[in-house]
């Protein structure tokens, strides 16, 4: 009688392996979610495979943002212009780079911000978007300390030296003391102590010439100057003030007070006093 063979009922090598592999949680995962998004993948590139689909659905986004764009929340309508005087505004106006109204997604405010910083009398500026599509830009203008004359003209400058505003007079801002010569709005804050310090003086002061680019003249009227020195030019002022307020030295006829050795100040006479001064020297010589 011939025995039967019952089916071997293990799976296969493959069987076993393809369900070991279902149990695997990240592959079940890719299979709910991978598959799908291939399947999206591989239809979305036949799609936009034809350049006139691409060219319909880029038009669409575009007009799409451009519709977002251009709501009236973000639409900027006015310029305004605060902390500047009349000039610095119409030159803000001037140079403002975009036509209003505009959305405020086309405006590169960083660009505007240093274009107006750009402007000689400007310090700094700063701009925000307002409601009511108000475009808000503060200006801090820079604040003309003194005048400095050069061979190209007059000119007003801040306490860093910068050239604020061209003059056509002396006479058109007579309040800020005068410099004069090359390299004087490198040291305008020297300038300015050395104008305090001759307070007392002040009715005679005519300005500061700058000596080499590197030391100041002080001129007064009367032709009369005091040679300041490199160093410590206040406190050479200073002195030459205490001897002037006991002796009334800088009411005599003096050409210049030499301070540039501090060791040994001097004297300048002009000639007519030093004839005078030779002239009394003799008759007392002689008298005796």
């Amino acid at each position: 009688m011939q025995q039967m063979t019952r089916p071997d009922p293990a799976p296969s090598r493959w069987s076993y392996r393809l369900q070991r592999l279902m149990l695997t949680p990240m592959f079940r995962k890719a299979l709910r979610f991978g598959v799908p998004l291939g399947m999206i993948a591989v239809l979305g590139a036949g799609y936009f495979a034809d350049e006139t689909r691409r060219e319909a659905v880029t038009a669409t986004l575009a007009e799409l943002r451009r519709d977002f764009e251009t709501r009236p929340e973000f639409m900027v309508e006015l310029l305004s212009v605060e902390g500047a005087s009349t000039g610095v505004e119409e030159d803000i106006r001037e140079i403002f780079p975009f036509d209003l109204p505009a959305s405020s997604f086309d405006l590169d405010l960083e660009h505007v911000r240093e274009m107006i910083e750009g402007l000689p009398a400007v310090a700094s500026a700063s701009l925000r978007v307002r409601r009511g599509g108000i475009l808000a830009a503060s200006v801090t203008e820079r604040e003309p300390v003194a005048l400095w004359r050069t061979r190209d003209g007059l000119g007003a400058v801040d306490v860093d030296g910068v050239v604020v505003d061209d003059m056509l007079a002396r006479q058109d801002r007579a309040d800020l003391p005068l410099v004069v010569g090359e390299g004087a709005d490198r040291a305008v804050p020297e300038a300015l102590d050395i104008i305090r310090a001759a307070g007392p003086i002040e009715p005679r002061l005519r300005g500061l010439v700058r000596m080499g680019e590197r030391r100041w003249d002080v001129v007064l009227d009367r032709e009369q100057r005091i040679l300041l020195p490199e160093r410590n030019p206040v406190r050479a002022l200073e002195r030459v003030l205490a001897l002037d307020e006991v002796q009334d030295m800088l009411a005599r006829d003096l050409v210049a007070v030499d301070m540039r050795l501090a060791e040994r100040p001097t004297i300048r006479m002009n000639p007519r006093a030093v004839e005078d001064w030779w002239r009394v020297t003799k008759m007392t010589v002689g008298a005796e």
